[in-house]
C-alpha cells in the first residue's frame, strides 16, 4: 500500500514537458533532414568527365552522348549518367596474359595443308559510339572476342603451315583485320578494330618445331647462297660486257675491212673486164704475164740422171741452189 503510494506521488511530481522546446526540436530535425536532402540532390545534380572518358545520359530512356570533359548538370534522379573509357584497350587470344601460358581451346588450329598450328594473337580495339557501345549489344567486346577467333581460324585455315610460321605472318594478319572491320561497320556495335597481331605462331610439339627450324635454317642458307651469286654476278658482269663490247667492236671491224676489201676486188674487177672487153687478147696475155711472175719465183728445177745422182740446179731466178740426192722432181 505505501509502495503503490509513493509510485503515484513520483509521477504527480515529475514536471510536465515544455511545448516550446518539443517545438524547436522538431524545427531542428526538419531542418537537418531538408539539408541532408539538399546535400544529397546537390550531389547527384552534377557529375564530370575525364579527359579520355565519354558519358551516356540517359533522361526517360533516351540515351544521349557527352563529350565534353569537365563538370555537367543532370537532373537528379531523373537522369541516369554511365561514363564510357574511350582509350585503346587490349585483349589475347590463344594465352593467359598473366601467366603467359597457352589456352589450347584458343590457339590450336588446323592449316590449309592438314597441319596443326599454335597461334597466338594480340587484339587492340577502341569505344568509337559511347551510345552504341552500350545500347546496341549486351557485351560488344564478347561479341569482337568472337568474330576475331572465328575470322582467326577462317584465314589460318586458307594458308599453309609454312606461311603461317615463317614468311606469311604480316599479309594473314592484315587479312584478318580486314574482315573483321568489315563484320564490325556492318554489325555496328560502336567497337573498333585498332589492330591485331600475331604474337608467336609454332608447331604443337617439339620435334615438328625442330624440323621448322631446319627448314628456316635451310631457307637462309639458300638467301645467302643467292646473294653471293647475284654478288658473284655483279662483279662478272661488267668485265664481262666489256669484253664482249670488244669482241662485237672487233667483228665490226674486221666487217668493214672484209667488206672494202670486197668492194676493192670488185672494183678492180669489174675495171678488169672493162678493159677485157675493149682488148681481150691483150688483157688475157697480161694476166697470164702476171700470174706467171707470181708463180715462176717459187718454182725449182731438180736434175737427176738414171742412177738417181744430182746435177747442178737452179730455179728461174738464175741462183744455183743445192739438192740432196734422191729428191723427187717438181
Amino acid at each position: 500500500m505505501n509502495i503503490s503510494f509513493d509510485r503515484e506521488n513520483a509521477r504527480t511530481m515529475r514536471p510536465a514537458p515544455d511545448p516550446n522546446l518539443q517545438r524547436k526540436a522538431r524545427t531542428a530535425a526538419v531542418v537537418v533532414a531538408v539539408l541532408v536532402l539538399a546535400l544529397v540532390l546537390l550531389s547527384q545534380a552534377f557529375y564530370t568527365i575525364n579527359e579520355q572518358e565519354n558519358a551516356v545520359v540517359v533522361t526517360f530512356g533516351s540515351p544521349a552522348a557527352v563529350t565534353e570533359p569537365g563538370l555537367h548538370l543532370k537532373v537528379p534522379f531523373v537522369q541516369q549518367v554511365r561514363k564510357v573509357d574511350m582509350t585503346i584497350k587490349s585483349f589475347p587470344i590463344g594465352y593467359d596474359i598473366n601467366t603467359n601460358e597457352s589456352i589450347p581451346d584458343e590457339s590450336l588450329m588446323i592449316t590449309a595443308d592438314y597441319n596443326f598450328v599454335n597461334v597466338d594473337f594480340f587484339v587492340e580495339y577502341r569505344v568509337t559510339d559511347p551510345v552504341k557501345a552500350i545500347y546496341a549489344s549486351r557485351e560488344p567486346v564478347e561479341i569482337l572476342k568472337a568474330l576475331c577467333q572465328s575470322y582467326i581460324r577462317d584465314t589460318i585455315g586458307m594458308y599453309p603451315v609454312d606461311d603461317v610460321i615463317t614468311t606469311g605472318k604480316s599479309q594473314i594478319q592484315a587479312e584478318i583485320k580486314d574482315k573483321i572491320s568489315a563484320r564490325l561497320d556492318q554489325e555496328d556495335l560502336g567497337v573498333q578494330l585498332v589492330n591485331i597481331t600475331i604474337q608467336d605462331a609454332e608447331p604443337p610439339t617439339a620435334e615438328v618445331l625442330d624440323a621448322f627450324k631446319a627448314v628456316e635454317t635451310a631457307k637462309q642458307g639458300k638467301e645467302t647462297a643467292v646473294n653471293n651469286a647475284n654478288k658473284y654476278r655483279s662483279e662478272q658482269m661488267p668485265a664481262a660486257e666489256a669484253q664482249a663490247d670488244r669482241i662485237l667492236q672487233q667483228a665490226t671491224a674486221d666487217k668493214e675491212a672484209r667488206i672494202n676489201e670486197a668492194t676493192g676486188q670488185v672494183a678492180r674487177f669489174n675495171a678488169m673486164y672493162a678493159e677485157y672487153v675493149n682488148n681481150p687478147l691483150v688483157t688475157r696475155q697480161r694476166m697470164f704475164y702476171e700470174a706467171m711472175e707470181e708463180i715462176l719465183p717459187e718454182l725449182r728445177v731438180i736434175i737427176q740422171d738414171g742412177s738417181g745422182s744430182t746435177l747442178n740446179l737452179m730455179d728461174l731466178t738464175g741462183n744455183t741452189v743445192t739438192a740432196n740426192s734422191g729428191e723427187g722432181e717438181q
